[in-house]
């Protein structure tokens, strides 16, 4: 059973639901699902894909997940419907209304991926428990499964060999993962970039990483941000996990379904 939500949260989620466009913005590991050793397995749990489906269906509202995930696998796991906002790999890669949104490197980008995948290829071959996942403009070095003293190693053989071989690389710490990229964007940016795109009046946004914080410092004083889990935050407000996050959207979805947002 979720841990019931505070007054203070309820009260922000009610005011936040009488805005007449509303941009929903959401990572997903951790906060719509729950961590798992695989990637691949991961699914939003059965309530706040419910409550996601709520909120896609309102008018005035859009949805978007924002997360490190490649743009591929984010829409594997995932499994919404076309309407749902999609932004990979930290805002390098976006799914909008038009499908046919693609990230496209420069042969110096492309150069320096295979750098990176020549560098970062021998750290997992060398260490058990270690592999890596390609991203479009990157690698991602997984470490969930190894001791603690070799993820440690891991960590720091990769941070070393890879900015000694690439220059201006882009690197984030996530749990248990360390990304590489040749290109530098986040999910601030990202959340910016979707407050445009969808002119909304407000955002809300819920997030569980250290990378979910750039997405709460962008937001501003009439958006509200709930953090998933523990660990040091911005977000004006905090839950135990993705049972509570789904009733958080479960109830945002009620307020604003009950026709108090303006028309």
């Amino acid at each position: 059973m979720p841990q019931p939500l505070s007054s203070a949260l309820i009260g922000a989620l009610r005011e936040l639901a009488r805005v007449k466009r509303l941009l929903v913005a959401l990572d997903f590991d951790g906060t719509l699902a729950p961590e798992v050793d695989s990637p691949d397995a991961a699914r939003a749990i059965p309530e706040a894909r419910e409550a996601v489906l709520r909120l896609l269906a309102l008018p005035n509202t859009r949805v978007a997940l924002i997360s490190g995930r490649s743009l591929a696998s984010l829409i594997a796991v995932a499994d919404l419907p076309d309407t749902t906002l999609l932004v990979g790999s930290h805002g390098i890669e976006i799914r909008l209304d038009d499908p046919s949104d693609h990230i496209r490197l420069n042969t110096t980008e492309l150069e320096q991926v295979e750098v990176l995948h020549e560098v970062l290829g021998e750290v997992a071959d060398s260490i058990d428990h270690v592999w890596l996942e390609s991203k479009p403009a990157g690698f991602a070095l997984h470490t969930r499964l190894a001791t603690e003293h070799d993820s440690r190693v891991a960590h720091l053989v990769a941070l070393s060999e890879a900015q000694a071989e690439v220059e201006n690389l882009t690197v984030r710490e996530g749990k248990n993962v360390l990304e590489f990229s040749v290109r530098s964007t986040t999910k601030g940016e990202a959340v910016e970039h979707l407050r445009r795109y969808t002119a909304a009046d407000a955002v809300f946004y819920a997030g569980d990483d250290v990378t979910d914080e750039d997405a709460f410092a962008a937001l501003l004083p009439h958006d509200l941000g709930v953090k998933s889990g523990p660990g040091k935050t911005e977000a004006a407000f905090r839950v135990e996990g993705p049972d509570e996050i789904a009733l958080v959207l479960s109830t945002l979805a009620t307020f604003r379904s009950g026709d108090v947002h303006e028309q």
